[in-house]
């Protein structure tokens, strides 16, 4: 039977507080990452972490469908009650992830030298992050494997197994950052060898979670081959993957933007925005907990064909996310200047972060409304808006860009992203009524 409940305002507390502590756990890992790098005493390492993550983020969140598109396929079988669905979507992502896992594999010469030779950074930066992308991509198929278990929990929202095990795999990370780069020197690799470990063992963990969750609800893990291939639902699986895929690739090429333009610069500034988009990426990932929590319930409310449950998602996650923004620019205001003097003790980089603070400072309120949208669309699988949204938001942060940076260097990249943000939610605004209509 379909699956239905009252959606308020506790009931996304409920689900999102898990995935928000789950959610902050992979900023706390870049700020780690960033003070054992940081404190070396050379910026291009610190540049190198930068450029090694944005790259490593092309190759693996360029695939982030597999996570998405796995919540969204999931969310609208649980809804609809439709156990042989959700074990159906499982299993065709976990195969999708394996497969493109090992192509990135056999294709990482190429890939990698391609991607550094489009960054403009300074050599020294160029041969640590290829250093760093080497040790961190032999574990793409995991990677890849972990995105659909994300997604399956999500779906199904078994958001505390989601915490427990991003809580493993931090701190398993964290630990290793420590023995591998202050305990046996290795650097930048350590840093990235650190991150391999980790993701090996959430996948164990995470696999087993899933088991256990078909076992205490009685269902078999058989599922015959022909319900694997059914070519209708993996034409709409593909079809969903693809324009998630566009989307998500546009998202990565904006910040890929940001971050090349810094590094045009010098080794000073590109280590400036890192800094400074570590407070991006804490409020973003912050947020996307009650992004997250409307991607569920959406995806639920899907499956039952309910627009009155959609309607409360959507309210009353705004209502929390806009008030959880604005505490969040608070703490940034009130206590930035110490987190960026524990990060590096580089005396440029403090100096240069302190002219750009107020840009991480506003950033939250800014681009809260396009988050949420996101996690409403991805849950509704609404993903050819989705996609043509972006696209259209990419053209117009660009040309933002090109019109703002020549008169106002570095800030006017800041302020070319915040265009981009609003941008987002004004095209996926326009969409909205098509996904009311189901």
């Amino acid at each position: 039977m379909p699956h239905s409940r009252v959606i308020s305002r506790l009931s996304i507390l409920n689900i999102a507080w898990p995935i928000i502590l789950s959610n902050l756990s992979t900023p706390l890992l870049g700020l780690v990452d960033t003070a054992v790098i940081g404190n070396l005493g050379d910026p291009a390492l610190l540049g190198a972490i930068a450029v090694g993550g944005m790259i490593l983020s092309f190759l693996y969140w360029g695939f982030g469908f597999l996570r998405m598109g796995t919540t969204g396929l999931i969310a609208q079988a649980a809804g609809a009650g439709n156990t042989t669905q959700i074990k159906a979507t499982l299993y065709r992502a976990l195969t999708l992830a394996g497969g493109i896992g090992v192509l990135l594999l056999a294709l990482q010469y190429p890939l990698l030298h391609l991607a550094l030779n489009v960054i403009d950074g300074s050599q020294a930066v160029e041969n640590a992050a290829l250093s760093y992308c080497q040790v961190r991509i032999l574990g793409a198929p995991v990677s890849l494997a972990n995105l659909v278990v994300m997604g399956f929990l999500l779906g199904v929202q078994q958001t505390r197994s989601l915490l427990a095990l991003q809580l493993i795999m931090t701190a398993t990370n964290i630990i290793l950052d420590l023995v591998f780069v202050v305990g046996f020197d290795w650097g930048v690799p350590g840093v990235a060898g650190a991150t391999l470990c980790a993701e090996m063992l959430a996948l164990l963990v995470g696999l087993t979670m899933i088991r256990r969750h078909f076992r205490r609800r009685g269902i078999n893990l058989h599922l015959p081959r022909t319900e694997i291939l059914d070519y209708v639902a993996l034409r709409k699986m593909l079809g969903v993957n693809r324009d998630i895929m566009l989307r998500t690739l546009c998202l990565i090429f904006a910040f890929a933007w940001f971050t090349n333009e810094g590094a045009k610069a010098g080794d000073v500034l590109l280590a400036t925005n890192a800094i400074l988009m570590q407070f991006v990426s804490f409020a973003a990932f912050f947020l996307d907990g009650f992004a997250l929590a409307t991607e569920s319930l959406v995806g639920h409310a899907t499956g039952n064909r309910n627009t009155a449950q959609i309607k409360q998602a959507l309210s009353y996650s705004t209502e929390l996310g806009l008030l959880t923004a604005c505490l969040l620019s608070l703490v940034f205001w009130l206590g930035g200047g110490v987190v960026i003097d524990t990060l590096t003790n580089v005396e440029a980089i403090r100096s240069s972060c302190a002219i750009y603070w107020p840009w991480a400072i506003f950033a939250p309120p800014v681009a809260v409304v396009c988050y949420l949208l996101d996690g409403a669309f991805i849950g509704a699988t609404r993903t050819a808006e989705m996609r043509n949204a972006m696209v259209i938001s990419l053209a117009v942060y660009l040309l933002a860009w090109l019109g703002l940076h020549e008169t106002l260097g570095n800030h006017g990249l800041w302020l070319a992203l915040y265009i981009y943000f609003v941008a987002r939610a004004v095209t996926l605004g326009a969409y909205l009524p098509r996904l009311l209509r189901v």
